[in-house]
């Protein structure tokens, strides 16, 4: 083995465990790879770059354009019509045309641009014909990954597959060289699931009905048990003249200001920069354990502020920063202050990120590599906080950077838990004291000792004087709070949820938004919508507690609340896509004969051998914006630039695989195991060694790992590459056995309440099929001719 191919191998080894650990994103990890191969000279610079340029990326940028023209000319509204008036009520008739509908589509549009049309379109379907959607939400994922298989546009692996063959001097597949053996294996994947794997798949019931009917199914799918109160704001309150969002209201006990009214008038969602005034009456709604916690909280008694104590205090704690390193556990990760201090023994004052200093709601803030935290602990602490590999060093703090670098002005004051307060024999670190008004326990009073920075799992005592550091405004938050006169009784506050003009929907992240691995809060929901997310499925189940340490994932269902005219803003925002009908307008779908005609037109050129595919998708993604289709903007942000930059990124590895000869030695391997027992059983074994590669890779990354080994293998057997590269085209694109095998995977998970066995009990014996299929049928198409 020479230096090149150890050089070569050290980078894949490197890659693959970032791309599976996921630690690092994936296209972070191509342009990572990217640089590696030009610095260590293993590709020129502008091999290196080529990937941007090459055909095959081209022509896949622009298909996402083409496909995402369709989309916006209104062709699910068409869709959804044709499916119900072919397939009536019958769950076989209605998983094989959708089925066969989304891998019609899938021929000449992104595998994830079709999941994401169709999945509202069959998440209605079923609410009409009170089918599960988990009954037919699978069928269609796996739909595009078939419907993918039967043109070289139809998914990324085709393409790149086709630009391999040429890049190495062979004759490049053409549009419809895939059709044959593709539909074949659409036809043979659409009856087995139809017929057989729907015996597996499960039945979610989250099928609803009538309009009221469906707020109460949707409440009671995710778990909520909630009730209404009114709060009013007395004459004297401390909050008159705040806002909404610094009365702690809602974020405090994590409740849902349902509603103020004010003069006879009434305001739904209010805005948390809404002031509030002298008797105004506020709706709140919530879990009955929130509001139950709302109430002992108004139980402590403020006694007074404690210089005194504080400067004892002092005497015993340390103030200190420290680095986050690059590789800390605590990189994008969210705590609440007893968490932190549970796992560190140390109270997060602050959070420096450069030049910005942050010292409010702590807990909803991500902490980030190279983050600077301002930790309080005790003296005996420091060292240990020392050697944590968590943190990159520490030094200590002294007061006037306190004053001018994080300008810190909090007093220290004491709270005491009445003798027979409910809060008694609970645990602190179960109290959501200290995150609803960032407070910093300092110590404890009990029997006459003071106990310095209590650990987390001390109960508390009826009697216990808590010694509390926070800010003038939060205590205010508090007392505030305390002065709210609560009515349970008022026979005027109806539930809300049942009126109509709020309502409930569920929405999904788009898999082509910027928001997805976003923590929750960035989402920004209440200030740009209105709205209130109350839960979120993940995993087949609700999730409904500390939501604001969420990082969202792809498959999330979303359950947001607000009134209806607010809701349907989401349907303009391409980040979302809804799953409960508000009653919308139909989607106008005047353009779409446009749009059907752009794309025969990009398909008669290529077939007429007039344009090679990447021109005639470029001029087609074109003809949509001068058509109107779509804007530019739209275009744009219709990209997988995630995919893009993966793709090129990758490209130079396959050519340093190439050139370094490590493709041959893997070859070699490939021959001396297989080579005995004939091509087909070579072309076999790169089947199976490319499905399973899909389960935790990119599917375009296999295949530009596996093309210059499959060309190397076959070229050594003394045959021509196309039909062993047809097969591992079909088996990257058989990525069935788990959701995170491919985007529609999980795009589909969360709206299908499914859970990661579901995709092996169907998704397994689903690759049999295909990978035996294709074995028995590749020869009659592609035989293994002699070069």
């Amino acid at each position: 083995m020479t230096l090149e191919i150890a050089l070569v191998f050290g980078i894949l080894l490197v890659a693959l465990l970032l791309l599976v650990s996921e630690r690092v994103r994936m296209d972070v990890v191509a342009l990572m790879v990217l640089g590696s191969l030009a610095i260590c000279g293993l590709v020129t610079p502008q091999a290196a770059v080529a990937g941007f340029s090459n055909a095959a990326v081209i022509a896949v940028w622009a298909t996402f354009i083409l496909s995402d023209g369709l989309t916006r000319t209104g062709i699910s509204d068409l869709i959804s019509r044709l499916i119900l008036r072919l397939a009536g009520r019958h769950e076989v008739s209605m998983i094989f045309v959708i089925m066969i509908a989304a891998g019609s589509l899938s021929a000449f549009m992104s595998n994830i641009g079709v999941a994401a049309l169709m999945l509202p379109v069959v998440v209605d379907i079923s609410r009409r014909t009170r089918l599960p959607a988990s009954r037919l939400l699978m069928p269609l994922a796996y739909a595009t990954l078939l419907g993918g298989m039967t043109t070289m546009i139809g998914t990324p692996p085709n393409l790149l597959i086709s630009e391999a063959l040429s890049a190495n001097g062979f004759a490049p597949f053409q549009l419809f060289d895939f059709t044959p053996l593709g539909v074949i294996l659409l036809c043979a994947g659409t009856l087995f699931i139809a017929l057989v794997g729907r015996l597996w798949l499960p039945k979610v019931k989250t099928e609803i009905g009538r309009r009221k009917r469906s707020q109460r199914n949707l409440r009671k799918q995710y778990g909520l048990h909630t009730r209404s109160i009114e709060m009013r704001i007395a004459e004297e309150s401390i909050l008159v003249g705040k806002t909404l969002a610094q009365s702690r209201i809602g974020s405090a006990a994590g409740l849902i200001v349902m509603a103020l009214g004010r003069d006879n008038s009434a305001e739904l969602m209010p805005s948390r920069q809404t002031v509030l005034q002298a008797g105004d009456k506020l709706v709140v709604q919530g879990q009955l354990d929130r509001f139950t916690e709302f109430r002992h909280w108004s139980e402590l008694v403020i006694e007074r502020e404690a210089p005194v104590l504080q400067s004892l205090v002092a005497g015993h704690v340390a103030i200190i920063e420290v680095g986050v390193a690059e590789d800390s556990p605590l990189v994008d990760q969210l705590f609440s202050h007893s968490e932190f201090r549970e796992r560190y023994s140390a109270n997060l004052l602050a959070v420096r990120r450069g030049d910005m200093v942050r010292r409010e709601n702590l807990p909803n803030v991500p902490i980030r590599a190279n983050d600077v935290l301002l930790l309080q602990t005790e003296l005996d602490n420091v060292e240990r906080l020392a050697h944590f590999n968590d943190f990159s060093g520490y030094r200590a703090v002294n007061q006037s950077e306190l004053a001018d670098v994080y300008r810190l002005q909090e007093h220290v004051f004491v709270v005491r838990v009445p003798r027979e307060s409910a809060l008694a024999g609970g645990l602190l670190k179960r109290s959501r004291f200290g995150d609803a008004f960032d407070f910093h326990l300092l110590g404890l009073f009990r029997d006459g000792k003071l106990i310095i920075l209590p650990p987390a799992d001390v109960p508390l005592v009826g009697g216990d004087l808590l010694l509390i550091q926070g800010r003038e405004e939060d205590l205010d938050a508090l007392r505030g709070l305390q002065e709210l006169e609560i009515d349970t009784e008022n026979a005027a506050v109806i539930n809300a949820l049942e009126g109509d003009r709020l309502a409930l929907t569920e929405a999904t992240l788009d898999p082509r938004s910027n928001l997805i691995g976003k923590p929750l809060p960035e989402l920004n929901l209440r200030d740009k919508y209105g709205l209130e997310l109350v839960a979120v499925w993940r995993n087949g189940e609700p999730i409904r507690l500390n939501l604001h340490k969420l990082v969202m994932k792809l498959g999330d269902a979303l359950l947001l609340l607000g009134p209806r005219e607010k809701l349907r803003l989401l349907e303009n925002d391409s980040d979302y896509l809804l799953l409960t009908p508000l009653g919308q307008r139909p989607q106008d779908t005047s353009k779409a004969p446009i749009a059907g005609a752009i794309i025969a037109a990009v398909v008669v050129s290529v077939l007429s051998g007039w344009l090679p595919i990447h021109i005639a998708a470029v001029i087609g993604a074109t003809l949509m914006v001068l058509a109107r289709c779509l804007t530019m903007d739209e275009a744009y942000r219709a990209i997988d630039w995630r995919a893009i930059f993966l793709i090129a990124g990758m490209l130079p590895l396959g050519v340093a695989m190439e050139q370094s000869g490590a493709a041959r030695l893997l070859a070699e391997a490939t021959l001396s195991l297989l080579g005995p027992l004939g091509i087909w059983w070579v072309i076999a074994g790169l089947f199976l060694v490319t499905s399973f590669a899909t389960i935790v890779i990119p599917t375009a990354a296999v295949v530009v790992l596996m093309s210059p080994i499959v060309i190397s293998v076959t070229t050594d057997f003394g045959v021509a590459p196309h039909a062993a590269m047809m097969a591992v085209a079909m088996a990257a694109s058989s990525s069935f056995t788990s959701p995170i095998s491919h985007p529609a995977n999980l795009l589909v998970m969360g709206p299908g309440g499914y859970r990661f066995a579901d995709y092996l009990k169907i998704g397994l014996p689903l690759t049999l099929l295909i990978f035996a299929l294709t074995m028995l049928v590749l020869p009659l198409f592609w035989p293994a001719v002699p070069i």
